[in-house]
């Protein structure tokens, strides 16, 4: 963020024990009642901007957006109001179980929003987490990029549902013959434009 955005001032609030309690099958209510907490937590600073960067926590936000005054982005929302426009096929490519059920819902509801209609394609790859949690990079990266070709033979667009599968978008995208989107990069240039618009105000 500091290094896209130099003259934006930021702050960070992290919670490692809310996707690992997702992970781990923890109730969701309290999971996502914890994650609102920490949205409240956020606006008591009174940014102009609240960003939530995980995929899985989502539906959080939603109750989250009715409580604080501020606009509160997710850091998928860039990527799934691209998707759903993309083609009427969406591929959701994750290598976490937690992420589906949002992400799926997300691209609905901007799906409905833009008033298209899309059919969500899912594909978890868990072997591939459990690499990336034991370290082993080369080998996440080798699973995902299989997934991902056995996707693209059926879809439309591909979404790469988790942050941690952005840095392979370029890579992916120049190997298959469909659109790849991952949500860090658009989640910038939205950032980028919301601040301007606010600065604008000044």
């Amino acid at each position: 963020m500091r290094a896209e955005l130099p003259d934006v001032h930021c702050f960070h609030i992290l919670n490692e024990s809310l996707l690992q309690d997702l992970l781990r099958g923890g109730p969701q209510e309290a999971v996502y009642r914890r994650v609102v907490e920490q949205i409240l937590l956020a606006a008591d600073a009174q940014p102009d901007l609240i960003v939530v960067t995980c995929s899985s926590t989502s539906p959080a936000v939603d109750i989250a957006r009715r409580l604080v005054n501020q606009p509160v982005l997710k850091i998928d929302d860039p990527m799934a109001a691209q998707a759903v426009h993309a083609g009427a096929r969406i591929g959701l490519l994750c290598t976490a179980t937690s992420t589906v059920g949002p992400s799926t819902a997300l691209l609905h509801s901007h799906a409905a929003a833009q008033g298209v209609c899309v059919s969500v394609h899912p594909l978890v790859n868990s072997e591939a987490y459990g690499a990336l949690m034991a370290g082993d990079r080369s080998r996440h990266d080798q699973l995902v990029r299989a997934s991902a070709a056995q996707l693209a033979t059926d879809v439309d667009v591909i979404v790469l549902a988790q942050a941690s599968l952005a840095h392979l978008r370029d890579s992916l995208q120049a190997e298959l013959p469909c659109p790849v989107l991952a949500s860090p990069p658009l989640l910038m240039l939205e950032i980028a434009s919301r601040m301007a618009g606010e600065q604008k105000k000044v």
